[in-house]
C-alpha cells in the first residue's frame, strides 16, 4: 500500500531555547508518525549531541547534581534539581537519521529524520540567552523548510519558536517577525495569521506593532479590505459562507461613543460596506464577550482587531493547544503559540503538547496548501 502521509517541514527555532526540546518530544509521540512524515530542518550533529546528552538519563531516570554536557560538544545545559517527567517522554527515540534529501527519510517511529542544515558556532552555543549564532540558524533552517515547500518536496511547514533580537543580532536588519519573513520568502505581501484552539478561531487585523500604532490602523479601508480575505482563507479550509464577527475595541464597543469613537467612525462602517457585499459578518461586537460566543458555535471565527486581545483569549482557554497557522502563504504553515522560554530551556521542561497539535494541524492541511480543502478545522 502507497504511503499517503505528507511531509512535514519542522524547523528547530532558535537552538538556544525550547524549540530542539519540543521538536523531539513531539518526536517521541506516534500519534505523529501516523499522521504525517516528520522531517526536522536543522543541524544534525547539534540535535545528535543534544540527544546523546540526555538519552541515557531519560532512560535511567536520574539527572539530579552538576551539568549536562555534551559528548564531544561544547553546548551547556543546565541539569534540573530533580528529575522532569518531561525527559521520560524521549523513550521511544533511538537516534538521528541524517538525510540530505526528503526522499532518504525513513519516517518511523524511534528515528528522528533531519534534514542536515549545519551551522558553524553552534559547539559553544549557550542555552538559554540571546545569541547571534542561534539567530542565524533560526533564519537558515527557516528558508531551507520553505524552499522544500515551495519545490513540492514538502506538503507544510511547522515551526518552532524564534527570538527577533538574536535574528537581528545575527545581522539580519529589520526583520520584523517570523509570519512577514515567510512572507518575504513566498512574495506574499501580508500573509494572515490565524489562532485555532478547539472550535475557537481569530484572525488578526494587526499584529507586532504597539498598541497606539494598532489604534491608529484600524481604518475602515483597512478592515474592508481585510474581511473579504479572511473569508477567502476560510473558505479554502472549508468553511463555506463563514459567520465572522469583529471585535470591539473600546470597553463594551464604546456603549454608543461614550468610550471612544473608532466603533462609530471606522469599524461599524467597514462592517456595514462587507454586508452590502454579501459577507456574512457582525459586529463590533463587545471583546469581553464575543470570544465566548464563538467557542460556543455562535461564529466560525473572530477578527481580532490588536495582538493582545486575540492571544489573550485563545491562550486563556487553552495555552498548551493554541495552534498559530499563517494562511495566504502558497503552502499551509503551523507554529506554536508559545515562545523560547530562555528561562527553562536545556532543563527539558518544557512540554511539547502545543508542537504536537502544531504538526497535526500542519498535516491535516499539508496536500492542497490552503486551496480546496474540503474539510474545515
Amino acid at each position: 500500500m502507497a504511503d499517503t502521509r505528507p511531509v512535514v517541514a519542522i524547523t528547530l527555532g532558535d537552538p538556544a531555547g525550547i524549540g530542539p526540546e519540543i521538536c523531539l518530544k513531539a518526536l517521541n509521540r506516534p500519534e505523529v508518525y501516523e499522521a504525517c512524515k516528520p522531517l526536522i530542518v536543522g543541524d544534525a550533529s547539534f540535535l545528535n549531541s543534544l540527544l546523546k546528552s540526555v538519552k541515557p538519563i531519560a532512560e535511567s531516570g536520574d539527572n539530579r547534581g552538576g551539568s549536562l554536557p555534551l559528548a564531544g560538544e561544547g553546548v551547556r545545559l543546565e541539569a534540573a534539581s530533580s528529575t522532569p517527567a518531561g525527559l521520560g517522554s524521549l523513550s521511544n527515540i533511538r537516534g538521528i537519521h541524517s538525510v540530505k534529501s526528503p526522499s532518504e527519510g525513513e519516517y518511523r517511529l524511534g528515528t528522528v529524520d533531519v534534514l542536515d542544515t549545519p551551522v558553524e558556532g553552534l559547539d559553544d552555543l549557550e542555552m538559554g540567552q540571546v545569541q547571534p549564532v542561534a539567530g542565524k540558524a533560526a533564519v537558515e533552517w527557516i528558508r531551507g523548510a520553505v524552499s522544500l515547500a515551495l519545490s513540492g518536496a514538502a506538503g507544510s511547514i511547522c515551526t518552532a519558536p524564534i527570538n527577533k533580537e538574536a535574528v537581528v543580532l545575527s545581522g539580519f536588519q529589520g526583520f520584523r517577525g517570523h509570519t512577514e519573513f515567510l512572507g518575504d520568502l513566498t512574495g506574499v505581501a501580508d500573509p494572515l495569521t490565524m489562532f485555532v484552539v478547539d472550535s475557537l478561531r481569530i484572525l488578526f487585523l494587526t499584529r507586532h506593532v504597539s498598541l497606539a500604532q494598532a489604534v491608529r490602523m484600524v481604518t475602515r479601508e483597512r478592515l474592508g479590505k481585510f474581511i473579504p480575505r479572511c473569508v477567502e482563507a476560510l473558505t479554502a479550509l472549508g468553511i463555506p459562507n463563514p459567520r465572522l464577527a469583529v471585535a470591539g475595541l473600546n470597553p463594551h464597543s464604546s456603549d454608543g461613543g461614550l468610550f471612544g469613537s473608532e466603533e462609530a467612525h471606522e469599524i461599524a462602517p467597514a462592517i456595514e460596506d462587507a454586508r452590502q457585499k454579501g459577507y456574512n459578518v457582525v459586529g463590533p461586537v463587545p471583546a469581553d464577550s464575543v470570544f465566548h460566543q464563538a467557542k460556543n458555535g455562535k461564529y466560525d471565527a473572530v477578527i481580532s482587531l490588536y495582538h493582545d486581545q486575540g492571544h489573550i483569549a485563545a491562550k486563556t482557554l487553552d495555552f498548551e493547544r493554541t495552534v498559530s497557522l499563517t494562511l495566504g502563504l502558497p503552502f499551509i504553515r503551523s507554529s506554536v503559540d508559545h515562545g523560547t522560554a530562555f528561562d527553562i530551556a536545556g532543563k527539558w521542561l518544557a512540554s511539547e503538547v502545543s508542537m504536537v497539535e502544531a504538526i497535526l494541524v500542519a498535516a491535516k492541511y499539508s496536500k492542497k496548501g490552503t486551496e480546496g480543502i474540503t474539510e474545515g478545522i
